[in-house]
């Protein structure tokens, strides 16, 4: 205050250059600094070098990039090998990833969501290592095997809930949860507390939180198991309609003419290797050349395995049981087109007809020829 009671205006302070003394104590610092983000309590030291990182720019896929590219990952749990050695590239439609339990179908699936990271290896989404930028991720709609649903909770408030989650606004959410409930036929139950909904039902809406963002990299982890017939026709057709979209669906199962009713195009995984890849009619073919059988029942069997015999592609018959007849063959399509002009010259009513090498296990024999 002055002498009249006035405050003092005082001039900003204006900064001024260090002197010779300030700028030994400027260096002095600097050269300290790294010794104390070492040792010391760092939380007060400024870093003087620090320089500002530019932005980021928007990430885009490489649009000849596969969805999904694998390059020589391998997956090690402690002394178990999860995955060997795999690379792959898909890019469009659906593909079928077939396996028995413990082959590595969930572990690959994690790999690419990454769940897990590859103890060796590269794994590619759109031409881009996520681990280096995450964004691919975005573009990723993951259904895992488990079942991780809130019972309390209806479906559409389920999955709009988690397009919450993906930055839409409340009204965007609804519209999206409402357009895949309705896209996997669950609009009519959308209402419904998920833990009043079928097995089936369950199922789809795991696949609708999946779709929610929108997705153009589908994983869908053994979707029907558990399924009863009619809900495993409808998560079929969603599956072949997504394929149709040119979206790219990778679909897991252990039962091998789930996938072929899905798709034509395949990956086979045993024991964490890579055993097949590409066309399961082009497989097919190639198994020909082993020994098929086929089962009919049968009231008479050896009049039908009589009628049969003169077959150029059948080289013997065999009776297990008195209903029963196995036809042995090289060429299992051109038997089955044989077989129903047989069957019904014959005369023989025939009850059922079964195919006990088309399975998985068969399928792996063939392919593995005892390998392990």
């Amino acid at each position: 205050m002055d002498d009249r009671g006035e405050p003092h205006l005082r001039p900003s302070r204006r900064l001024e250059p260090c002197d010779a003394a300030g700028d030994e104590r400027h260096l002095a610092l600097r050269a300290l600094g790294p010794r104390l983000l070492a040792g010391g309590d760092s939380r007060m030291i400024p870093d003087m070098a620090q320089v500002g990182k530019p932005a980021d720019e928007p990430w885009a896929p490489i649009p000849e990039a596969p969805h999904v590219m694998l390059e020589g990952v391998t997956k090690v749990y402690g002394h178990v090998i999860g995955l060997n050695d795999v690379s792959l590239a898909v890019k469009g439609g659906v593909t079928g990833i077939l396996g028995m339990n413990g082959a590595g179908k969930s572990t690959l699936f994690k790999l690419i969501v990454g769940r897990l990271k590859a103890s060796q290896g590269t794994v590619r989404l759109f031409g881009t290592d996520p681990w280096k930028n995450p964004a691919p991720y975005a573009r990723v709609g993951y259904v895992s095997e488990s079942e991780q649903l809130y019972d309390w909770m209806t479906g559409l408030d389920f999955v709009t809930t988690l397009a919450r989650l993906f930055g839409y606004t409340r009204d965007e959410a609804k519209e999206r949860a409402l357009h895949v409930l309705d896209f996997v036929g669950l609009a009519d139950v959308a209402n419904k507390q998920i833990g009043k909904y079928s097995k089936g039902m369950r199922q789809r809406v795991k696949i609708a939180h999946g779709l929610v963002n929108d997705p153009d990299l589908i994983i869908l982890d053994e979707p029907l198991a558990g399924c009863d017939p009619l809900a495993r026709t409808t998560v079929m057709n969603v599956v072949r309609e997504l394929g149709a979209m040119g979206k790219t669906v990778l679909v897991s199962s252990h039962i091998l003419n789930e996938i072929e009713r899905i798709t034509e195009q395949i990956i086979i995984l045993h024991n964490g290797r890579l055993l097949a890849l590409g066309n399961l009619h082009a497989i097919r073919e190639l198994l020909d050349q082993h020994p098929h059988r086929i089962l009919l029942r049968t009231d008479e069997p050896r009049k039908l395995g009589t009628a049969f015999l003169p077959h150029r592609d059948v080289y013997g018959v065999r009776f297990p049981k008195p209903d029963e007849l196995v036809i042995e063959t090289n060429n299992l399509s051109s038997v089955h087109k044989a077989l129903p002009a047989i069957c019904i010259a014959s005369g023989v009513r025939v009850t059922a007809i079964e195919n006990p090498d088309d399975n998985l296990e068969s399928l792996l024999g063939y392919l593995t020829e005892g390998r392990s």
